[in-house]
């Protein structure tokens, strides 16, 4: 049974699920920075996915992508997995923007995080609303 990492789910919010993946919003708005995590037991690297996992996985990843690039006008999107501190395998798919908090450099650990209110929760739940389709869930 999947079940989320303790860490993630610490660090984050439930936003929904795409057919594959649980869709989580990082606890830091200093950045509109989405996480990805497929729901299947004992993940931690991208091969240890089937390849139809590891095709599903890179489609909900450059959707989710192309529409957070045009809906925050991105100048850069960051997209990794890395796993140093989250075994679990998750996807970040960050938006930059050209003097954000942490612009150039990578956004772990830069500046502390800044919590979203909830009228900043509300805009982005309804912004995905309105911009994804039917292979969205929300929560």
């Amino acid at each position: 049974m999947f079940v989320l990492d303790s860490r993630l789910q610490q660090d984050s919010l439930v936003l929904g699920d795409f057919p594959l993946s649980r869709v989580l919003l990082s606890k830091d708005a200093n950045y509109p920075w989405f996480i990805l995590v497929p729901r299947r037991v004992g993940v931690s690297e991208l091969f240890d996915l089937s390849q139809e996992d590891q095709a599903q996985l890179w489609t909900e990843t450059t959707y989710l992508a192309e529409m957070l690039k045009g809906e925050f006008a991105a100048d850069k999107m960051n997209v990794a997995t890395l796993g140093n501190v989250v075994s679990q395998l998750h996807m970040h798919v960050i938006v930059r923007q050209h003097g954000d908090a942490a612009w150039p450099a990578p956004v772990w650990g830069k500046v502390p995080a800044l919590e979203y209110t909830p009228d900043q929760l509300d805009a982005i739940r309804q912004r995905l609303r309105a911009r994804l389709d039917d292979r969205y869930q929300e929560a």
